[in-house]
C-alpha cells in the first residue's frame, strides 16, 4: 500500500502533542512536510510558510491545517487549488464564509476536505448516541470548564477576533451535543463574558431548544482551576446519562458504560484516510453554526482583564 504523503502546518502544541505521535503511529502515513515560520522539526524537510512548502517542497499528498482557525479558510483554499487533500483541525475557520464555499471546490477537484471535530472520536460519543436514539430526553446541561494557561499557554491568537476565546473549547462540547442528540437545536440566549482588555470572550452561558421545546443549558468558562470539567448530563424518561472527561467516560446513573482512555487521533486520521479512498469529504458545520449564533445573539459583559 503507497503511503500518504502528509505536510503539517502550525507546528503548535495541538500538533506536537497530537498530530506528530499519531503520524508516526501510523505505518499508512508518512510525514513529509512541516510549515511554520517559527519553528522546524528535526529530519523533516520544515518550511517557514505553507506557500514556501507547495513551492519549493517536497511531493505531498495531503497538508493537515493545525494553525489558528484566522488562517484555515485561506490556507484549506491554497492546499485544494494545490491539488492537496486537506484535513483541518477545529474549527475549521474563523467563518461561514472562509469554508463552506471549499465543500465544492473540493467536489470539483475530486480532493478530500475533512473537518476533524476530534471530540467526536472519542470513546463515549458513539455509545451515547445509539443510547439517546431509544430514549425520551428532557433536559440538558453542559459544563466545559478548564484553565486557559494550562490548555493555550502564552497563544496570544485565540483573544484576538477569530480566535475563538472560551469557545475554542466549548466548540467541542458542541460537536458532541450535535452529534449524540437525535433532533436539531437553536440558540435561545447566549451571555458572553469579555476580559476587558480581550477581543473574545472568557466565559460563556447558552440555552438552546429544539422544536418539541426541550432545555440544553451550557456553561463554559477558561477560568477553571484544579480539576477540569467536560461534561455533560442528559436527563432521560429512564435516568440520566452523563459523558464526562471530555467523552471519554459514559455513566448511566451510577453504572459505568463506558470508561476508556483511547486517544481520538489515530480515528481521525484513519478517517481521512478512509475519505480520501473513497474520494468524499466531510465538513459540518453545526457546531461553527451555534458558535456564530452565540457571537450575534449574545449579550456582551466587561470582566476583570485577563493576563497570561
Amino acid at each position: 500500500m503507497t503511503q500518504l504523503r502528509l505536510a503539517i502546518v502550525g507546528l503548535g502544541k495541538i500538533a506536537r502533542d497530537q498530530h506528530l505521535p499519531t503520524v508516526a503511529a501510523l505505518p499508512a502515513i508518512a510525514l513529509a512536510a512541516i510549515a511554520d515560520p517559527n519553528a522546524s522539526l528535526d529530519g523533516v524537510a520544515s518550511f517557514a510558510s505553507l506557500e514556501e512548502m507547495l513551492r519549493d517542497g517536497p511531493p505531498i499528498d495531503a497538508v493537515a491545517l493545525c494553525t489558528p482557525p484566522q488562517l484555515r479558510g485561506r490556507q484549506a483554499a491554497m492546499v485544494l487549488a494545490a491539488g492537496k487533500h486537506v484535513l483541518l483541525e477545529k474549527p475549521p475557520a474563523a467563518t461561514f464564509s472562509g469554508i463552506a464555499p471549499l465543500v465544492d471546490v473540493a467536489r470539483a477537484s475530486g480532493k478530500t476536505l475533512f473537518a476533524s471535530w476530534h471530540a467526536r472520536f472519542s470513546p463515549a460519543v458513539e455509545p451515547a448516541k445509539a443510547w439517546l436514539a431509544e430514549r425520551e430526553i428532557r433536559a440538558v446541561r453542559v459544563i466545559w470548564k478548564e484553565d486557559v494557561r494550562v490548555w493555550h499557554p502564552g497563544q496570544a491568537w485565540i483573544w484576538e477576533p477569530g480566535g475563538f476565546g472560551v469557545f475554542d473549547p466549548g466548540i467541542n462540547a458542541l460537536s458532541i451535543l450535535t452529534r449524540i442528540l437525535p433532533q436539531p437545536f437553536v440558540l435561545t440566549r447566549a451571555e458572553l463574558a469579555f476580559p476587558s482588555n480581550r477581543a473574545a470572550p472568557i466565559a460563556a452561558t447558552l440555552d438552546f431548544s429544539d422544536t418539541g421545546g426541550l432545555a440544553i443549558h451550557a456553561d463554559f468558562d477558561f477560568r477553571q482551576t484544579g480539576t477540569q470539567t467536560w461534561a455533560i448530563e442528559v436527563d432521560t424518561d429512564r435516568g440520566r446519562l452523563t459523558l464526562s472527561a471530555g467523552g471519554a467516560k459514559l455513566t448511566h446513573d451510577e453504572h459505568v458504560l463506558v470508561d476508556e482512555k483511547k486517544a481520538a487521533y489515530p480515528l481521525i486520521y484513519r478517517r481521512f484516510l478512509d475519505l480520501i479512498a473513497r474520494g468524499e469529504s466531510d465538513v459540518d458545520l453545526a457546531p461553527l453554526a451555534h458558535v456564530a449564533d452565540a457571537f450575534m445573539l449574545g449579550r456582551r459583559h466587561v470582566v476583570e482583564p485577563f493576563e497570561d
